[in-house]
């Protein structure tokens, strides 16, 4: 399947949450959710994935335990929020954490919206491996 195509399929899935629950519910319940619905479309997916992300700290290397939400068909990251909106901040860390992860498209989805489209950024991580 084309990026473009599970692009589509997933957020196809978010909506259908979105419709059924709407905002006001728990984070988690969301999540449950659209994995039930990716699991509905046939749609293989990760979740929790670990973040293979390091850091040094006064001589010490740290195992930092990132992960992201949730990565489709090993092709797309999708992190979850339920905030007032989502910030650059959020934005930026995504970024970064589809740069180390080596994975190419992220969708950042905000369930706390009247309209979900008003609640979906996507970010193309240039430097693919």
């Amino acid at each position: 399947m084309k990026l473009d195509e599970l692009t589509d399929q997933i957020l196809s899935a978010a909506h259908e949450v979105h419709w059924g629950l709407g905002p006001g519910l728990q984070r988690s319940e969301y999540e449950e959710s659209l994995c039930y619905e990716l699991g509905e479309r046939k749609l293989s997916f990760e979740r929790r994935k670990p973040i293979p992300m390091q850091q040094k700290y006064k001589g010490q290397i740290l195992d930092c335990g990132y992960a992201l939400d949730l990565v489709v068909e090993k092709a797309i990251a999708v992190e979850l929020k339920y905030s007032e909106k989502i910030e650059s901040l959020d934005k930026s860390r995504f970024t970064i954490f589809l740069k180390l992860a080596g994975i190419r498209r992220g969708l950042l989805i905000n369930f706390n919206v009247a309209d979900l489209q008003e609640g979906i950024v996507r970010i193309e991580n240039e430097q693919k491996e």
